[in-house]
């Protein structure tokens, strides 16, 4: 008591003013964490490190073991819905994104989507025999080397040494020698290299392109021939195939790119006919987004059929794109006030569901259509259903929906729908599996820091941001309050401290009273309730 009355006003400011400027900070800190990383920090530290120590683990030991099974298929699950795919309309670096780059001084790319890409490269465009070829073990180092004038450097390396010519002694005239020249082949892959990185326009990387188109189709048909000789040749022909077909897919993005659409299609047509199985460069999704700039829908029409069926994969592509030509039928003449009163007739309907399905594949591409969300260059690789994904398909069709009259509108109308019957928490889906809980972690490695990534479905705020955020409040109104009323302030806080005191003197001696009572009458023990109730 000596003590508390000796305490003046000013302590109990300093006090209230710490505590606030303690609790604000780490109000600030785990806002921000929360910001970049989704969570909350004070709780991923207690779940990951005070759980353990205080054997949250040793309990669940026995439920872990029998679910060791279901939990495997579970992250397996969850892995291959995170699979990261090379976007099939990615830009040009040198071209596109260094020009960005220039301008703007930021990075589009991250590094994680860069090292994708190079991984990308050394699986298509190298094998195992690389080294028997100078030139091929040159861009084989290539690939792998992270600083791009290095790379650049490597690949006009490879084109020089192919310049060497080698001379073989002809002898026909026992007086005289004819030297025959002959050129080794051109390296495809180091035109590919310099055609993505270094060319600054469109038309230099075309120019490119087709000096590679050359030297890979020639290699291409040197290994067709040889590649049942042994599987060395075959993995050699199947890394020919890979750097064939990659060249034409970039040549006719290029035609599209400086507006010749029609050849650009034709290209395109021509390379999945002439190989059909080789779906992994998805260039039926480069396909669509041509015919949509021809206005060729009956054409797009014919696409979808073939793509968007169950058994195959789904993208933001395929169920836009078929949301979208549904839509133009009655988009037009669709009005709202008319819908309420008369309802909707069958084919805006047809055109609704089309539109719920596709925001259920991807929540995050109406955002971009309806430019609620600014747009940013789209990354090398993307994230089905993530914002990835969005970012990629609105940047390159948005015009495309812009082109059909009301299309934008009947998507603002009943986007929204969609989630009314998607069930919440996300334990099912309505036409799709449950939305993986995974895609926001992906994104952010895949989407540059300046970009705000879309959540879905939107996280609640932690717990311990909603506590730190009261306790900075209320610390902070006792500090004013106690800076302001100084005499006022000290009584009660001296009243509480009393009354707390007070509080715990009266529940001992309730306690010991009790304890004679049962010793003198000799009460067996009871629970505390029926004390009370006495």
């Amino acid at each position: 008591s000596m003590f508390l009355n000796t305490l003046t006003p000013k302590f109990y400011v300093a006090l209230t003013g710490t505590s606030s400027l303690i609790s604000g900070l780490i109000l600030i800190f785990e806002w921000w964490y929360f910001r970049k990383y989704g969570t909350s920090f004070i709780e991923q530290v207690s779940v990951s490190h005070l759980r353990p120590l205080l054997g949250g683990v040793d309990n669940n030991s026995s439920n872990n073991s029998n679910s060791s099974n279901g939990d495997s298929d579970s992250n397996r699950q969850s892995v291959s819905e995170c699979k990261v795919w090379r976007n099939p309309l990615n830009l040009f670096r040198g071209a596109e994104y260094n020009r960005y780059t220039w301008v703007t001084g930021r990075e589009p790319l991250t590094y994680y989507d860069m090292n994708l890409s190079a991984q990308d490269h050394q699986t298509f465009f190298t094998c195992d025999s690389d080294h028997l070829r100078p030139a091929d073990a040159i861009m084989q180092k290539a690939w792998r080397e992270r600083n791009p004038q290095a790379r650049i450097s490597a690949a006009h390396e490879a084109l020089e040494i192919n310049e060497i010519r080698s001379r073989v002694e002809v002898p026909l005239i026992a007086s005289s020698t004819i030297w025959e020249i002959k050129l080794l082949p051109k390296c495809a892959t180091a035109y590919i290299l310099l055609a993505e990185e270094e060319a600054t326009t469109i038309a230099e990387a075309e120019k490119l392109f087709k000096q590679a188109l050359k030297a890979g189709d020639g290699c291409y048909r040197r290994s067709q021939q040889l590649q049942h000789h042994g599987s060395q040749y075959e993995a050699q022909h199947r890394r020919d195939t890979n750097v064939l077909v990659y060249i034409k897919r970039r040549l006719a993005m290029c035609a599209r790119r400086l507006g010749r659409t029609r050849e650009a299609v034709k290209m395109m047509r021509d390379l999945m006919k002439e190989f059909p199985l080789l779906s992994m460069f998805n260039i039926h999704e480069n396909l669509l987004e041509a015919l949509l700039e021809l206005q060729a829908y009956a054409d797009v029409q014919a696409v979808l059929a073939k793509y968007d069926d169950i058994s195959l994969p789904k993208s933001a592509t395929i169920c836009y794109t078929a949301a979208l030509l549904k839509a133009r039928a009655v988009s037009d003449k669709f009005s709202p006030e008319a819908a309420s009163r008369r309802g909707l007739s069958t084919a805006e309907m047809n055109a609704v569901e089309a539109i719920h399905r596709a925001v259920e594949f991807n929540p995050h591409v109406p955002k971009y259509l309806l430019e609620m969300k600014s747009l940013i260059l789209p990354p090398e690789h993307i994230l089905k259903r993530g914002d990835s994904e969005a970012i990629a398909y609105a940047f390159f069709h948005l015009a495309h929906w812009k082109r059909v009259e009301g299309a934008l509108n009947l998507l603002h109308c009943t986007w929204e729908g969609t989630f009314r019957m998607i069930p919440y928490p996300l334990e099912k889906g309505h036409l799709f599996y449950p939305y993986p809980i995974c895609t926001e972690t992906a994104d952010r490695e895949l989407l540059p820091s300046f970009h705000e990534v879309s959540v879905y479905p939107k996280k609640e705020l932690p717990f311990f941001i909603l506590f730190t955020a009261g306790l900075c409040s209320f610390t902070a109104m006792l500090a004013l309050l106690t800076h302001q009323f100084p005499e006022l302030m000290g009584v009660f806080a001296k009243a509480m401290i009393d009354i707390f005191c007070s509080a715990e003197f009266r529940d001992w001696n309730c306690k010991s009273i009790f304890m004679r009572v049962e010793d003198e009458l000799e009460i067996p023990p009871a629970p505390q309730s029926q004390h009370f109730q006495n």
